[in-house]
């Protein structure tokens, strides 16, 4: 198992900036699929951005050109880089890790981090 930790998520005006963190308990190696997800005021969780080794990128139609994921292994550490922010961002934000093949329900939370983009 692996215990994932976000911070970096605070109230901002739009057209700000934020950067989330996530870090590992543990050795991110195996996880080779990780990415965050956000869930709005009554909205249902959604998937914003995922990385998989090697490099692979994937990103919500919403944050496409805003918000950028990336990954240290070495740091145990994945980031969310999210400029232009708007009033629609605003949710907590959840960091996931998976196996290879496991869905994002498979694999681990962590606890999430608050985000409010004010209009």
């Amino acid at each position: 198992q692996v215990q994932l930790v976000e911070s970096g998520g605070g109230l901002v005006q739009a057209g700000g900036s934020l950067r989330l963190s996530c870090v590992a308990s543990r050795n991110i190696f195996p996880y080779t699929t990780m990415g965050w997800y956000r869930q709005g005021p009554g909205k249902q969780r959604e998937m914003v951005a995922v990385t998989t080794d090697p490099g692979i990128t994937r990103y919500a139609e919403a944050v496409k050109g805003r918000f950028t994921i990336s990954r240290n292994n070495a740091e145990k550490t994945m980031y969310l880089q999210m400029n232009s922010l708007k009033a629609e961002d605003t949710g907590v934000y959840y960091c996931n890790a998976r196996l290879r093949g496991a869905s994002a329900d498979e694999g681990f939370w962590g606890q999430g981090t608050q985000v409010t983009v004010s209009s």
